[in-house]
């Protein structure tokens, strides 16, 4: 079966696109109407690195045997999709237009895949125990998510790193880190039936390269634990809002290897507040791990850059954490540094009253 997919994002979301268009699916990317004309005339070009082959591998939507069109907020019917997938950073979900799409695919009851590291408040409410009222401050709009079921709402840690190349247009994707999505199944049994068919098509799927037929990486993995995306908690608080300091950004791997011995801390803290949420050790990603691959990520987070670069909300995972932790009774030293040195960005930031919520390029996410 060949399933139509809307995905809210060009810029991460060509990446989960690209894998689907190589399975034969149909991908309609919602987008700025200029990167959507871009789109629609001259396709979208992914690179990935592969084992054993020093250069990338680019892959152009125009080779592909999926269908892909691209379109501004405004144009979009949802009701014409299956599934609907959430590629954006958290706050640009109440942009204009973009909200009211929103509106539109909650009235279908779609179910929605988000590729997003802050959680959509619908997929927390999922968490047995958690109280999600205290936890809409963190959000930029929390309207946003009303009208959304939790039954139709699931989430895939976004692990895999990609980044628009700053000398490419905007239809060029370079993935840093091929890891995979992995996605918890849906409450309901029809969507998640559908997952597991993208899972099995992309795990299918191999690209000719003259006489070769090679596996490209970066899948999806359905798991049945609602914890399996929260073990991306951990590595965004030990590495990617560590980036963040008073009055510049590190790469993130300076961030983990700078002091080993304190990531690793902040790290467990973490990882043990997931385990009180009800996680499992196997849900979970241990922490040399994810050092291992932060060895690879030379740049600073894509919330440090969006700090740095004048950005008045960004997606605060750090604060969820903090407020989760506050509700089981758990502290941070750390975390509460982090929190206050975003704060206060974010203050500079607003103080300088630049446009805010703007849908303009969309940050790939890390």
């Amino acid at each position: 079966m060949k399933y139509n997919v809307l995905i809210l994002g060009a810029s991460y979301g060509s990446l989960f696109g690209t894998k689907l268009l190589m399975a034969g699916h149909r991908v309609t990317l919602v987008c700025t109407r200029p990167t959507a004309c871009l789109i629609n005339r001259e396709g979208t070009r992914v690179r990935f690195p592969i084992r054993g082959r020093e250069a990338l591998v680019e892959i152009a939507s125009k080779d592909l045997p999926g269908e892909l069109s691209a379109s501004a907020p405004d144009e979009v019917d949802p009701g014409a999709y299956d599934l609907v997938v959430l590629g954006m950073q958290e706050a640009q979900y109440g942009s204009r237009g973009v909200r009211e799409l929103m509106v539109r695919v909650a009235r279908e009851r779609k179910p929605c895949l988000a590729i997003m590291n802050m959680p959509p408040l619908p997929y927390l409410k999922r968490i047995p125990g958690l109280s999600t009222e205290t936890l809409e401050a963190c959000y930029a709009d929390p309207a946003v998510w009303e009208g959304f079921e939790s039954r139709l709402i699931t989430l895939a840690s976004p692990d895999p790193q990609a980044f628009r190349p700053p000398d490419r247009p905007k239809n060029v994707l370079q993935v840093g880190l091929p890891t995979n999505f992995k996605a918890a199944r849906f409450e309901a049994e029809e969507p998640t039936a559908l997952l597991r068919n993208l899972e099995a098509d992309i795990e299918a799927v191999r690209f000719r390269i003259g006489d070769d037929a090679i596996e490209i990486p970066v899948k999806l993995k359905v798991h049945d634990s609602v914890f399996v995306p929260l073990a991306k908690w951990p590595m965004l608080i030990a590495g990617n809002y560590r980036c963040i300091r008073p009055n510049d950004m590190i790469p993130i791997k300076e961030a983990v290897h700078g002091n080993v011995d304190k990531s690793r801390e902040i790290y467990d803290w973490v990882s043990r507040l997931c385990t009180e949420l009800g996680a499992e050790s196997a849900d979970l990603v241990p922490f040399e791990k994810y050092a291992k691959a932060a060895e690879t990520l030379g740049k600073p987070s894509s919330a440090a850059r969006a700090l740095f670069g004048g950005a008045e909300y960004i997606e605060r995972v750090d604060s969820l954490v903090r407020r989760i932790a506050r509700q089981l009774g758990l502290q941070s030293d750390t975390l509460h540094e982090i929190v206050a040195l975003v704060d206060e960005r974010l203050g500079r930031n607003r103080a300088r009253r630049s446009p805010s919520r703007s849908f303009g390029a969309l940050a790939s996410v890390e």
